[in-house]
């Protein structure tokens, strides 16, 4: 896709490669399946009505323009489900405040993930095979063929930086 192009012809562009995005990030904030197509609607109306305010008309600015917009809108319908119930509560079902607490949580891990998709490789690797993988030092140093001390060092390292972006809100930045 080019810089060139105007905002529009670049939101049209990337809703036709790839349909189902603005779905697919509403089920991952936590709407439910019945209410992800009515979500990634009003996202993209959203966007489309606001799109010329958006400073970097690029396919990565717009990106995360779109991310921001859906969760958005995710949060409004379960504040708005939080308000007003729908009809008789079911026992079994969860509240509208669940609802939220779950996007809540969904908003605060997507920080965590890009936080951790900030850190440099020579960092990310190592952490993540200790923390997800949950091998020892020695285990990681051998994996990546370098020294234990040196992975020592590259979890203290990304350790400290995740610790930071948490401090801050967990932004990446």
């Amino acid at each position: 896709m080019s810089d060139t192009q105007d905002p529009r012809s670049l939101l049209e562009a990337m809703v036709s490669e790839d349909p189902q995005r603005l779905r697919r990030r509403s089920i991952s904030l936590g709407v439910d399946l019945d209410d992800a197509d009515d979500v990634a609607q009003t996202a993209l109306l959203r966007a489309w009505r606001s799109i010329e305010r958006l400073e970097m008309p690029e396919q990565g600015a717009m990106c995360s323009w779109l991310d921001t917009i859906a969760r958005n809108v995710a949060i409004d319908l379960a504040r708005r489900r939080a308000r007003r119930p729908v009809g008789e509560l079911d026992p079994q079902q969860a509240s509208g405040t669940r609802v939220a607490e779950q996007v809540e949580v969904r908003v605060i891990l997507d920080g965590a993930l890009a936080a951790v998709r900030s850190l440099p490789e020579a960092l990310r690797e190592p952490l993540l095979l200790t923390v997800v993988d949950g091998l020892t030092t020695a285990q990681v140093a051998e994996r990546l063929g370098i020294e234990p001390a040196t992975a020592r060092q590259r979890i203290s390292r990304a350790r400290k930086a995740m610790s930071a972006c948490r401090r801050s809100g967990m932004d990446a930045d």
